[in-house]
């Protein structure tokens, strides 16, 4: 990997930072008679309308087609073709989680709560790739548990006062460690482009999204949320807002760890909180401020202590 490269990774993964602080705002500040699951249908769809031109362009390009001008080893095919629907389901599923979680929780709660993802990358990173930590990045990974502990009981440090809905904000980022690690591998084996992945995923989670939408909801959900255009235009602005955070992804994660890239985003609930506090009148309390504040400097230490490895 070149300087170069790095410091591309580092500079995309900063305006995956940007565009996540957004997001939550965005999500809660739709129509509230409309729940959870058909938001996240909708702005799926509208990821695929933003994602056609560019994977189009392409497609047609003379220069770097991707996947299209591959020429693939049978097996390597299947496998890719297989990866490409495991994960884009599990995407569909975290991507209903993540609006359901910032409705319930509370968009600083939650945006929080998402911070645990470089903790679940360092966690499978190690599990599978085999990339050990030193005992000072395991230490301020134990001080970003306890972070989050924190923030989960609402600063009581008791069992008792854990939100559930917290708990369901938790597996959003596990799910996104588990689908993320598993494409980037997949980006260093096979010639598919940051635009292909993103719009091969973003279809399929708009049809595994817009299937139980259909079976749990009905027709009449479907029918109600286009003939609606004020949830369109919010579902229009999240859709935009999320595909482009995802371009930038991959192109991210290409070129550093996805726990990099991940730790990189950590101070995007800062953000969160301000708009939160102008735009959807949510109080701030203080153990929240705290929780972040020890969550990214224990996130930045990782960085820092993975950095010092690196450089031995």
């Amino acid at each position: 990997m070149t300087p170069q490269s790095h410091g591309a990774g580092v500079a995309y993964a900063f305006a995956c930072l940007l565009i996540l602080g957004v997001m939550p705002i965005i999500a809660n500040s739709r129509p509230a008679d409309f729940d959870a699951l058909a938001f996240a249908f909708f702005l799926s769809v509208w990821q695929v309308v933003f994602a056609v031109p560019l994977v189009v362009r392409e497609a047609v390009s003379a220069d770097n087609r991707g996947i299209f001008g591959a020429q693939f080893d049978p097996d390597l095919k299947r496998r890719t073709i297989a990866i490409i629907f495991a994960t884009s389901g599990i995407f569909g599923l975290s991507t209903y989680l993540y609006v359901l979680a910032l409705e319930k929780a509370g968009a600083v709660n939650a945006s929080i709560a998402l911070q645990a993802y470089p903790l679940f990358a360092i966690a499978l990173e190690t599990m599978f790739l085999k990339r050990t930590k030193t005992a000072t990045e395991l230490l301020f990974t134990l001080m970003l548990v306890g972070a989050l502990y924190a923030l989960a009981t609402g600063g009581t440090g008791r069992i008792e006062g854990l939100s559930p809905w917290f708990g369901v904000a938790l597996t959003v980022p596990l799910l996104w460690s588990i689908a993320h690690i598993i494409i980037k591998e997949e980006l260093n084996r096979t010639p598919i482009t940051p635009a292909q992945v993103t719009f091969f995923r973003v279809v399929v989670s708009a049809t595994f999204l817009g299937v139980v939408l259909a079976a749990v909801s009905g027709p009449a959900a479907l029918i109600d949320g286009l003939a609606n255009l004020t949830f369109q235009t919010f579902a229009l602005a999240m859709g935009l807002a999320y595909y482009a955070e995802l371009i930038f992804w991959f192109y991210a994660v290409r070129s550093i760890d996805v726990s990099v890239a991940s730790s990189i985003a950590v101070p995007a609930p800062a953000l969160t909180m301000v708009l939160a506090i102008l735009f959807l009148g949510e109080a701030v309390e203080s153990h929240q401020i705290l929780a972040l504040a020890v969550a990214a400097a224990s996130i930045y230490g990782l960085l820092f202590a993975g950095a010092r490895k690196q450089r031995a």
